[in-house]
């Protein structure tokens, strides 16, 4: 296996309990986190996708000038699942997907690198782990493509990961970037 994985950001959630749309909210040099995250993604794996909400639109310019290829899920509200669903569609003869969350957007360069070299050198599954807690981003072969096109709910590909836990391979890590999930405006602090 050779050819690096593609990435896959999601960013077409709801943001219910942060109170406004969260991947626009200016972090690191007022830069929202939304483009954070897509360019440590895309610095990783050029050939990246981020997954929107049709409320993200205005936005498309911007991911585009990052290197990103935007897709619009028009299902949006079907939830995580559904989002992953349309990002593997539009990318369906990847070798493999590292699939990683806008609201996480301190997940340093280095860990995207290392779990993508994973994906390329043959892991079935791969994801990060600090201690003993698992984080994201995710990566999944092309043999999981029709188990994650059938993703259809809000819990993302959990069961695709119980389900083959023999099969996922850990990349221990210190960074906390990993687990950091910004869902409310006090996670941010």
């Amino acid at each position: 296996m050779s050819r690096l994985p593609i990435g896959i950001l999601l960013a077409a959630g709801q943001s219910r309990r942060f109170g406004s749309h969260k991947v626009l909210h200016p972090l690191t040099d007022n830069t929202p986190m939304l483009l954070l995250a897509a360019q440590k993604l895309v610095t990783v794996l050029p050939e990246s996708i981020t997954v929107i909400n049709p409320s993200l639109l205005s936005y498309a310019t911007q991911l585009e000038r990052l290197g990103m290829r935007v897709v619009v899920n028009e299902q949006a509200e079907r939830g995580m699942g559904n989002s992953i669903a349309c990002g593997v569609g539009a990318s369906q003869t990847a070798t493999a997907w590292l699939i990683a969350l806008a609201d996480m957007p301190y997940i340093k360069t280095e860990t995207i690198r290392q779990l993508a070299n994973k994906l390329k050198h043959g892991a079935a599954m791969v994801a990060p782990v600090i201690g003993q807690q698992r984080g994201h981003p995710v990566g999944f072969q092309q043999c999981f493509k029709d188990a994650l096109l059938a993703l259809n709910d809000d819990v993302g590909a959990r069961h695709i990961l119980a389900d083959n836990k023999d099969q996922l391979e850990l990349l221990p890590t210190s960074d906390m970037g990993v687990i950091v999930d910004i869902d409310r405006l006090s996670d941010i602090a």
